[in-house]
Protein backbone atom coordinates (compact mmCIF):
# COMPACT_ATOMS: atom_id res chain seq x y z
CA UNK A 1 0.00 0.00 0.00
CA UNK A 2 1.34 3.34 -1.02
CA UNK A 3 1.73 6.30 1.07
CA UNK A 4 1.92 9.41 -0.53
CA UNK A 5 3.44 11.20 2.01
CA UNK A 6 5.26 14.28 1.29
CA UNK A 7 9.55 14.18 1.76
CA UNK A 8 10.94 17.51 1.88
CA UNK A 9 14.17 17.41 0.40
CA UNK A 10 15.28 20.51 2.20
CA UNK A 11 15.09 18.67 6.20
CA UNK A 12 15.45 15.08 4.22
CA UNK A 13 12.62 14.06 6.49
CA UNK A 14 8.81 12.84 5.95
CA UNK A 15 5.84 15.41 6.06
CA UNK A 16 4.78 13.83 9.05
CA UNK A 17 4.42 13.16 13.05
CA UNK A 18 1.93 10.88 15.29
CA UNK A 19 1.85 10.98 19.22
CA UNK A 20 3.38 7.18 20.47
CA UNK A 21 1.81 5.69 17.32
CA UNK A 22 3.71 4.06 15.01
CA UNK A 23 4.15 6.78 12.19
CA UNK A 24 2.93 6.17 9.06
CA UNK A 25 5.03 3.37 7.24
CA UNK A 26 7.16 3.65 9.62
CA UNK A 27 7.94 7.10 8.17
CA UNK A 28 7.44 10.74 9.80
CA UNK A 29 7.93 10.91 13.32
CA UNK A 30 6.99 9.49 16.67
CA UNK A 31 6.88 12.24 19.48
CA UNK A 32 6.02 10.94 22.83
CA UNK A 33 4.19 13.94 24.48
CA UNK A 34 1.60 15.71 22.94
CA UNK A 35 2.94 19.07 21.27
CA UNK A 36 1.73 22.46 21.25
CA UNK A 37 0.50 23.76 17.38
CA UNK A 38 3.77 25.25 16.76
CA UNK A 39 5.69 21.69 17.77
CA UNK A 40 3.56 19.64 15.57
CA UNK A 41 3.82 21.75 12.70
CA UNK A 42 7.63 21.33 12.81
CA UNK A 43 6.99 17.82 13.63
CA UNK A 44 5.08 17.61 10.72
CA UNK A 45 7.25 19.35 8.44
CA UNK A 46 4.49 22.24 7.73
CA UNK A 47 6.16 25.03 8.65
CA UNK A 48 6.40 26.65 4.99
CA UNK A 49 4.61 29.19 3.39
CA UNK A 50 2.29 29.12 0.30
CA UNK A 51 2.46 32.32 -1.79
CA UNK A 52 0.67 33.16 -4.95
CA UNK A 53 2.91 34.04 -8.05
CA UNK A 54 1.93 35.70 -11.68
CA UNK A 55 1.97 33.26 -14.60
CA UNK A 56 3.14 34.06 -17.91
CA UNK A 57 3.49 32.67 -21.04
CA UNK A 58 5.54 33.81 -24.56
CA UNK A 59 3.71 35.60 -27.16
CA UNK A 60 3.92 33.91 -30.64
CA UNK A 61 7.54 34.27 -31.39
CA UNK A 62 9.40 35.98 -34.96
CA UNK A 63 12.31 35.58 -36.84
CA UNK A 64 13.59 39.65 -36.95
CA UNK A 65 14.58 39.36 -40.99
CA UNK A 66 17.59 41.60 -40.97
CA UNK A 67 19.25 39.69 -37.83
CA UNK A 68 17.73 35.96 -37.91
CA UNK A 69 16.96 36.34 -34.08
CA UNK A 70 13.89 34.87 -32.63
CA UNK A 71 11.92 37.56 -30.52
CA UNK A 72 8.98 37.02 -27.98
CA UNK A 73 7.71 38.73 -25.07
CA UNK A 74 6.14 37.46 -22.48
CA UNK A 75 2.57 37.75 -21.35
CA UNK A 76 0.79 37.86 -18.58
CA UNK A 77 -2.04 35.00 -17.78
CA UNK A 78 -4.73 36.74 -16.16
CA UNK A 79 -6.77 35.84 -13.50
CA UNK A 80 -4.85 32.67 -12.75
CA UNK A 81 -1.87 32.65 -10.73
CA UNK A 82 0.19 29.49 -9.39
CA UNK A 83 0.46 28.40 -5.33
CA UNK A 84 3.98 28.05 -4.72
CA UNK A 85 5.42 26.58 -1.48
CA UNK A 86 8.14 29.31 -0.54
CA UNK A 87 10.82 26.90 0.28
CA UNK A 88 11.50 24.68 -2.24
CA UNK A 89 9.47 27.09 -5.43
CA UNK A 90 7.35 24.03 -6.07
CA UNK A 91 4.07 24.58 -7.86
CA UNK A 92 1.26 23.47 -6.14
CA UNK A 93 -1.44 23.98 -8.36
CA UNK A 94 -3.12 27.20 -10.47
CA UNK A 95 -5.84 28.97 -8.66
CA UNK A 96 -8.68 31.99 -9.73
CA UNK A 97 -7.86 35.49 -8.28
CA UNK A 98 -10.40 35.52 -5.71
CA UNK A 99 -8.84 32.01 -4.17
CA UNK A 100 -7.66 32.63 -0.89
CA UNK A 101 -4.32 31.11 0.47
CA UNK A 102 -5.02 29.32 3.81
CA UNK A 103 -1.57 29.24 5.15
CA UNK A 104 -0.79 25.51 7.36
CA UNK A 105 -0.52 27.78 10.80
CA UNK A 106 -4.12 28.94 10.00
CA UNK A 107 -5.39 26.04 10.40
CA UNK A 108 -3.81 24.87 13.41
CA UNK A 109 -5.07 28.35 14.91
CA UNK A 110 -8.57 27.01 14.04
CA UNK A 111 -7.80 24.63 16.56
CA UNK A 112 -5.95 26.63 18.87
CA UNK A 113 -8.77 28.88 19.23
CA UNK A 114 -12.04 26.65 19.89
CA UNK A 115 -10.42 25.04 22.77
CA UNK A 116 -7.56 26.19 24.96
CA UNK A 117 -6.42 25.59 28.59
CA UNK A 118 -4.97 22.19 30.26
CA UNK A 119 -7.66 20.14 29.43
CA UNK A 120 -7.95 21.66 25.94
CA UNK A 121 -7.36 19.36 22.39
CA UNK A 122 -4.75 17.54 21.75
CA UNK A 123 -2.61 17.24 18.49
CA UNK A 124 -2.30 13.47 17.31
CA UNK A 125 -1.22 13.62 13.84
CA UNK A 126 -0.67 15.93 10.68
CA UNK A 127 1.37 15.92 7.58
CA UNK A 128 1.43 16.81 4.28
CA UNK A 129 0.41 14.43 1.13
CA UNK A 130 1.91 15.05 -2.70
CA UNK A 131 4.62 18.19 -2.95
CA UNK A 132 2.64 19.58 0.47
CA UNK A 133 -0.14 20.55 -1.67
CA UNK A 134 -2.70 18.88 0.90
CA UNK A 135 -2.18 18.68 4.78
CA UNK A 136 -4.57 16.81 7.08
CA UNK A 137 -4.70 17.53 11.02
CA UNK A 138 -6.55 15.07 13.63
CA UNK A 139 -7.08 16.53 17.53
CA UNK A 140 -8.24 14.81 19.80
CA UNK A 141 -10.99 16.35 22.24
CA UNK A 142 -11.86 16.00 26.23
CA UNK A 143 -13.80 13.24 27.40
CA UNK A 144 -15.21 9.91 25.91
CA UNK A 145 -17.89 8.17 24.59
CA UNK A 146 -18.67 5.59 26.90
CA UNK A 147 -20.59 2.47 26.20
CA UNK A 148 -21.77 -0.56 28.28
CA UNK A 149 -19.96 -0.32 31.57
CA UNK A 150 -17.50 1.36 30.51
CA UNK A 151 -15.13 -0.46 28.82
CA UNK A 152 -16.25 0.54 25.59
CA UNK A 153 -14.89 3.94 24.78
CA UNK A 154 -14.60 6.13 21.91
CA UNK A 155 -12.55 8.41 21.36
CA UNK A 156 -13.81 12.24 20.11
CA UNK A 157 -11.88 13.87 17.48
CA UNK A 158 -11.79 16.63 14.67
CA UNK A 159 -10.21 16.16 11.75
CA UNK A 160 -9.51 19.16 9.69
CA UNK A 161 -8.03 18.88 5.67
CA UNK A 162 -6.93 21.84 3.47
CA UNK A 163 -5.36 22.14 0.18
CA UNK A 164 -3.16 24.38 -1.91
CA UNK A 165 -3.85 23.24 -5.21
CA UNK A 166 -7.59 24.71 -5.92
CA UNK A 167 -9.27 21.60 -6.02
CA UNK A 168 -11.73 21.09 -2.81
CA UNK A 169 -13.03 23.30 0.30
CA UNK A 170 -11.35 23.32 3.61
CA UNK A 171 -13.08 20.62 5.89
CA UNK A 172 -13.84 19.53 9.12
CA UNK A 173 -15.29 17.16 10.42
CA UNK A 174 -16.39 15.69 13.73
CA UNK A 175 -15.18 11.59 13.71
CA UNK A 176 -15.43 9.75 16.71
CA UNK A 177 -13.21 6.80 17.09
CA UNK A 178 -13.34 3.52 18.45
CA UNK A 179 -10.61 2.61 20.91
CA UNK A 180 -10.29 -1.27 20.87
CA UNK A 181 -10.27 -1.74 17.01
CA UNK A 182 -9.57 2.32 15.58
CA UNK A 183 -13.04 2.25 13.88
CA UNK A 184 -13.68 5.52 12.71
CA UNK A 185 -17.84 5.74 13.87
CA UNK A 186 -19.27 7.97 11.44
CA UNK A 187 -22.40 8.78 11.79
CA UNK A 188 -24.77 11.70 11.04
CA UNK A 189 -28.03 12.50 12.92
CA UNK A 190 -31.19 13.88 11.06
CA UNK A 191 -30.76 17.27 10.06
CA UNK A 192 -27.43 17.21 11.31
CA UNK A 193 -24.13 16.69 9.91
CA UNK A 194 -20.74 16.15 11.05
CA UNK A 195 -18.79 18.14 8.57
CA UNK A 196 -17.93 22.18 8.04
CA UNK A 197 -16.79 22.99 4.58
CA UNK A 198 -15.21 26.34 3.73
CA UNK A 199 -14.69 27.72 0.55
CA UNK A 200 -11.28 28.87 -0.63
CA UNK A 201 -12.16 32.60 -1.17
CA UNK A 202 -12.04 35.95 -0.02
CA UNK A 203 -13.64 35.55 3.66
CA UNK A 204 -12.30 31.75 3.84
CA UNK A 205 -9.64 32.76 6.97
CA UNK A 206 -13.00 34.39 8.82
CA UNK A 207 -15.22 31.30 8.39
CA UNK A 208 -11.94 29.47 9.49
CA UNK A 209 -12.25 31.12 12.85
CA UNK A 210 -16.14 30.90 13.06
CA UNK A 211 -15.96 26.98 12.35
CA UNK A 212 -15.51 25.87 15.66
CA UNK A 213 -19.04 25.82 15.18
CA UNK A 214 -18.11 22.25 14.48
CA UNK A 215 -17.15 21.42 18.49
CA UNK A 216 -20.64 22.67 19.57
CA UNK A 217 -21.79 19.98 16.86
CA UNK A 218 -19.13 17.16 18.24
CA UNK A 219 -20.37 18.06 21.62
CA UNK A 220 -24.47 17.53 20.82
CA UNK A 221 -23.15 14.74 18.12
CA UNK A 222 -21.45 12.90 21.05
CA UNK A 223 -24.03 13.21 23.63
CA UNK A 224 -26.66 12.18 21.68
CA UNK A 225 -24.70 9.17 19.85
CA UNK A 226 -23.39 8.07 23.89
CA UNK A 227 -27.23 7.33 24.42
CA UNK A 228 -28.03 5.59 21.18
CA UNK A 229 -25.02 3.17 21.24
CA UNK A 230 -25.76 2.75 25.06
CA UNK A 231 -29.47 1.41 23.30
CA UNK A 232 -27.93 -0.88 21.01
CA UNK A 233 -25.33 -2.46 23.21
CA UNK A 234 -29.03 -3.82 24.94
CA UNK A 235 -30.60 -4.95 21.44
CA UNK A 236 -29.61 -8.08 20.54
CA UNK A 237 -29.56 -9.39 16.84
CA UNK A 238 -29.37 -12.81 15.55
CA UNK A 239 -26.03 -13.80 13.17
CA UNK A 240 -28.53 -14.02 9.78
CA UNK A 241 -29.78 -10.09 10.78
CA UNK A 242 -26.34 -9.12 11.21
CA UNK A 243 -26.01 -10.13 7.87
CA UNK A 244 -28.82 -9.30 6.16
CA UNK A 245 -27.42 -5.14 7.58
CA UNK A 246 -23.94 -6.12 6.05
CA UNK A 247 -25.62 -6.73 2.38
CA UNK A 248 -28.13 -3.58 3.03
CA UNK A 249 -25.33 -1.17 3.86
CA UNK A 250 -22.70 -2.29 1.57
CA UNK A 251 -25.29 -2.27 -1.20
CA UNK A 252 -23.12 -0.63 -4.40
CA UNK A 253 -26.24 -0.36 -6.65
CA UNK A 254 -30.19 -0.60 -7.43
CA UNK A 255 -29.40 -3.37 -9.80
CA UNK A 256 -27.75 -4.98 -6.44
CA UNK A 257 -30.56 -3.87 -4.34
CA UNK A 258 -33.10 -5.39 -6.76
CA UNK A 259 -31.85 -9.41 -6.36
CA UNK A 260 -31.53 -8.60 -2.48
CA UNK A 261 -34.90 -8.27 -2.16
CA UNK A 262 -36.11 -10.83 -4.40
CA UNK A 263 -34.11 -13.30 -2.37
CA UNK A 264 -31.73 -14.19 -5.96
CA UNK A 265 -28.36 -14.49 -3.92
CA UNK A 266 -26.83 -16.73 -6.43
CA UNK A 267 -27.18 -13.95 -8.84
CA UNK A 268 -24.57 -11.52 -6.65
CA UNK A 269 -21.39 -10.84 -8.14
CA UNK A 270 -19.06 -12.38 -6.99
CA UNK A 271 -16.75 -9.19 -5.89
CA UNK A 272 -19.87 -8.81 -3.75
CA UNK A 273 -20.43 -11.74 -2.20
CA UNK A 274 -16.94 -11.60 -1.42
CA UNK A 275 -16.98 -8.50 0.66
CA UNK A 276 -19.98 -9.20 2.78
CA UNK A 277 -18.18 -12.71 3.75
CA UNK A 278 -15.45 -10.42 4.82
CA UNK A 279 -17.32 -8.13 6.64
CA UNK A 280 -19.69 -11.19 7.98
CA UNK A 281 -16.30 -12.79 9.24
CA UNK A 282 -14.99 -9.48 11.01
CA UNK A 283 -18.28 -9.57 12.78
CA UNK A 284 -18.65 -13.03 14.02
CA UNK A 285 -14.86 -13.73 15.22
CA UNK A 286 -13.17 -10.76 15.47
CA UNK A 287 -12.17 -9.91 18.96
CA UNK A 288 -13.74 -6.79 19.25
CA UNK A 289 -17.00 -8.38 18.04
CA UNK A 290 -16.48 -10.47 21.12
CA UNK A 291 -17.16 -7.67 23.93
CA UNK A 292 -20.72 -7.46 25.88
CA UNK A 293 -20.69 -4.57 24.15
CA UNK A 294 -20.98 -5.86 20.32
CA UNK A 295 -21.34 -9.79 20.82
CA UNK A 296 -24.85 -10.43 19.80
CA UNK A 297 -26.41 -7.12 19.79
CA UNK A 298 -27.07 -4.41 17.11
CA UNK A 299 -24.04 -1.97 18.15
CA UNK A 300 -21.72 -5.04 17.36
CA UNK A 301 -23.42 -5.12 13.82
CA UNK A 302 -23.23 -1.01 13.34
CA UNK A 303 -19.52 -2.01 14.24
CA UNK A 304 -19.10 -4.35 11.42
CA UNK A 305 -19.50 -2.39 8.93
CA UNK A 306 -17.47 0.28 10.17
CA UNK A 307 -14.81 -2.40 10.83
CA UNK A 308 -14.46 -4.32 7.57
CA UNK A 309 -13.98 -0.66 6.07
CA UNK A 310 -11.50 0.25 8.66
CA UNK A 311 -9.55 -2.54 9.92
CA UNK A 312 -9.84 -5.74 6.47
CA UNK A 313 -10.73 -3.71 3.23
CA UNK A 314 -7.69 -3.10 1.08
CA UNK A 315 -7.13 0.66 0.25
CA UNK A 316 -4.66 1.81 -3.16
CA UNK A 317 -2.79 3.89 -0.32
CA UNK A 318 -3.33 5.64 2.82
CA UNK A 319 -5.24 9.15 1.12
CA UNK A 320 -7.72 6.54 -0.69
CA UNK A 321 -8.24 5.28 2.55
CA UNK A 322 -8.50 8.64 4.37
CA UNK A 323 -10.87 9.94 1.74
CA UNK A 324 -12.98 7.16 2.00
CA UNK A 325 -13.24 6.95 5.58
CA UNK A 326 -13.34 10.54 6.25
CA UNK A 327 -13.75 12.51 3.48
CA UNK A 328 -17.43 11.37 2.49
CA UNK A 329 -15.96 8.50 0.45
CA UNK A 330 -17.33 4.77 0.21
CA UNK A 331 -16.56 3.68 3.86
CA UNK A 332 -18.47 6.76 5.31
CA UNK A 333 -21.41 6.02 3.35
CA UNK A 334 -21.93 2.61 3.93
CA UNK A 335 -21.24 3.59 7.55
CA UNK A 336 -24.10 6.06 7.82
CA UNK A 337 -26.25 3.73 5.70
CA UNK A 338 -25.57 1.04 8.23
CA UNK A 339 -26.46 3.58 11.08
CA UNK A 340 -29.91 4.89 9.76
CA UNK A 341 -30.46 0.61 9.40
CA UNK A 342 -29.80 0.32 12.71
CA UNK A 343 -31.46 3.12 14.17
CA UNK A 344 -34.89 1.81 11.94
CA UNK A 345 -34.38 -1.52 13.68
CA UNK A 346 -34.40 -0.16 16.93
CA UNK A 347 -37.63 1.12 16.50
CA UNK A 348 -39.06 -1.81 14.71
CA UNK A 349 -40.93 -4.58 16.77
CA UNK A 350 -40.48 -6.92 14.06
CA UNK A 351 -36.68 -6.77 14.64
CA UNK A 352 -35.99 -7.29 11.11
CA UNK A 353 -33.90 -5.43 8.77
CA UNK A 354 -36.38 -4.13 6.06
CA UNK A 355 -36.43 -4.19 2.00
CA UNK A 356 -38.33 -1.00 1.12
Amino acid sequence: MGHNLNFNEQTGRYSFFSVKEKAWHNLGQVVTDYPTSTEAIQHAGLDYEVVKSQLFTNSIETVQADTGLTTGEPVTVPNYFANVRSDSNTVLGVVGKDYHIVQNRDAFAFFDAIVGGEDGILYETAGALGNGERIFITAKLPDYIRVGNGDDITEKYIFLTTSHDGSGSITAAFTPVRIVCQNTLNASLKNMTNVVRIKHTSGASQRLENAHKVVGLANTLSNQLENIFNEWATVRVKDAEVKKLIQLALCPNKETYDLLKKGAEDELSTAFKNMVEDAFAYAMVNDTQQMDTTKGTLFGAYNAVTGYYQNVRNYKDEEAKLQSIVMGGTAQTRAQKAFELCSSFAKNDNGIFLLN
